[in-house]
């Protein structure tokens, strides 16, 4: 394994947050806390409101005491146009979740995508050649091409308003995927109207913790297919309850957001996402009892 090496910039103490808005609810903090003193960092993290319009200042206003940011929706597609750089899955998908400050530059990441890749495999699933999206803004990106990282070549896209999906269809070609769209309702039809079966090995769902998707999902489509749900709160969702509820695999929220947030620390001590840090297998092992 790699070991830790601090860039420029990443000295003995540094400031980092999670912007959002709300934000009182982000199990962020937590999770960075935990990892930081893991690793002998006496690095504050915090929560900030801070919704796009008041971003600007809120970056303009920091000082070199800060060393990163993670931010939430909408802030991961407002924050792009205030970055000096970033890195291929941030060009891609659109969306920047991780902000490197790194001697007066802002450097942004997209670590949502690895961090659904790496949830999926820890919970067994390697390999998908067909799945189900659920939902169409900014995460629903990051879903979409860790499908494609996990070797998809068919996504279905379920959305309540006809035509939204729109993006997500020329992102999915733009990585390699056939991907359509379909309405919410068709989470409901069964092998006979020929929508279930094509719906493949997976179903992740990006919709908000709380959502009523107003659809009950089929018995074959949750007999076939895991579920990754992003959304941890409320826990489980109306969606996950009602593939629990019928003996269906789920993968919680959680493992995508635990995943990212160890990308992002390894940005935010490296510099690199893909830089291991000093004895990271505990470092995982702290941050997943921070929110278990």
């Amino acid at each position: 394994m790699a070991e830790s090496r601090a860039t420029p910039g990443a000295g003995p103490s540094a400031r980092l947050a999670v912007l959002g808005s709300p934000i009182s609810h982000s199990k962020s903090p937590a999770l960075h806390r935990a990892a930081y003193a893991r690793l002998g960092l006496d690095w504050e993290y915090s929560a900030a409101e801070v919704t796009g319009e008041h971003l600007p200042a809120f970056l303009d206003g920091l000082d070199a005491a800060w060393r990163g940011l993670s931010l939430t929706m909408p802030l991961k597609q407002d924050v792009l146009p205030l970055l000096d750089e970033v890195d291929e899955l941030a060009a891609l998908t659109g969306a920047a979740n991780t902000v490197l400050l790194d001697g007066g530059r802002r450097l942004g990441f997209n670590t949502d995508v690895g961090g659904i890749v790496r949830t999926l495999q820890e919970s067994g699933v390697g390999r998908v050649r067909r799945g189900t999206l659920i939902g169409a803004g900014a995460t629903a990106a990051s879903a979409l091409v860790a499908m494609a990282e996990l070797g998809a070549e068919e996504v279905r896209v379920l959305v309540r308003r006809p035509g939204s999906a729109a993006e997500l269809e020329s992102l999915g070609h733009r990585a390699g995927l056939v991907t359509t769209e379909h309405p919410i309702a068709s989470l409901a039809d069964e092998p006979g109207g020929g929508a279930a079966a094509a719906a493949g090995e997976l179903v992740i769902s990006t919709v908000p913790g709380g959502t009523d998707l107003g659809v009950v999902p089929s018995a074959a489509l949750v007999a076939g297919a895991v579920l990754l749900d992003v959304a941890y709160d409320p826990w489980p969702s109306e969606l996950a309850r009602a593939w629990l509820d019928a003996d269906g695999t789920v993968v919680h929220g959680l493992g995508m957001l635990l995943h990212q947030a160890l990308l992002q620390i390894r940005i935010f001590v490296n510099g690199d996402p893909f830089a291991e840090l000093t004895d990271e297998h505990d470092v995982l092992t702290v941050m997943r009892e921070s929110v278990a």
